[in-house]
C-alpha cells in the first residue's frame, strides 16, 4: 500500500465528519429530538404569511374583505336608490298638492270676482229700484201703472217693495194696493201673478 500523504488523510478525516454529522442529524431528525427542516427555513429568513403575500394573486382574506365591501357598497347603493325613490315619490305628491291648491285658489278667486261682480250689479240694481220707486211714487197713478206694465216682473216687485218699505219708514200708508187696483183693471192677469209672486218670492 502506498504512503498517503498527510493532505490526503485530513481531506478523508472531513468527508468523514461530515458524513457523520449529517448521518447524526438525519437521526435525530428521524427520532423526533431535533427539527431540521425548521433550522434551515429559520436560516432562509422568515417566510410570509399567506394573508400578507405580496403577489398578482390577492390572499384568501383580502378576497374576503374585498367581497364584504363590496357586499356593503352594493347595499349602500340599494339603500340610496330607495331613498331616492321615495324623496321623487314625496316630491311627486307635493307637487299635486300644490297643484291642487292652485286650482282651488284659483276656483276661490274666480268666485270672489263673481261675487264682487254681483254685488256691484245688486249694489246699481237696488239703487235703480231706490230711484224707480221714487219717482213711481211722485208720478201720477195712471203713469206709474203704465210704465211698470213695460217693465219684467221681478223689477215691479221688487219696486212695489220698495215703496212699501219707503212708506213704512217714513209712516205713511203705501198706494202699492192702489197702483195694483188699477194694474188689475188694466192687465188683470198680469196683477194677479204680481200679486202671487210678490207673497212667493
Amino acid at each position: 500500500m502506498k504512503h498517503i500523504s498527510n493532505k490526503a488523510k485530513i481531506l478523508y478525516l472531513l468527508i468523514l465528519i461530515v458524513f457523520i454529522t449529517g448521518f447524526g442529524l438525519f437521526w435525530m431528525d428521524y427520532i423526533g429530538l431535533i427539527d431540521v427542516y425548521s433550522y434551515v427555513q429559520g436560516l432562509r429568513g422568515q417566510p410570509e404569511l399567506v394573508t400578507e403575500a405580496r403577489d398578482d394573486e390577492p390572499s384568501l382574506m383580502e378576497r374576503e374583505e374585498f367581497e364584504k365591501e363590496k357586499q356593503k357598497l352594493a347595499e349602500r347603493i340599494e339603500d340610496l336608490d330607495k331613498r331616492e325613490a321615495l324623496i321623487a315619490e314625496r316630491e311627486k305628491d307635493q307637487q299635486a298638492q300644490r297643484e291642487k291648491f292652485d286650482e282651488m285658489r284659483k276656483g276661490l278667486d274666480l268666485e270672489k270676482k263673481k261675487f264682487d261682480q254681483e254685488r256691484t250689479m245688486y249694489s246699481g240694481y237696488k239703487k235703480n229700484v231706490l230711484v224707480l220707486a221714487n219717482k213711481i211714487v211722485n208720478m201720477p197713478p195712471e203713469s206709474s201703472v203704465n210704465i211698470m206694465l213695460n217693465w219684467e216682473d221681478p223689477l215691479i216687485i221688487d219696486v212695489l217693495r220698495q215703496i212699501d218699505a219707503d212708506a213704512q219708514e217714513a209712516g205713511r200708508v203705501s198706494i202699492t194696493p192702489y197702483l195694483l187696483q188699477i194694474m188689475s183693471e188694466k192687465r188683470a192677469d198680469r196683477a194677479s201673478r204680481i200679486m202671487y209672486l210678490m207673497t212667493q218670492i
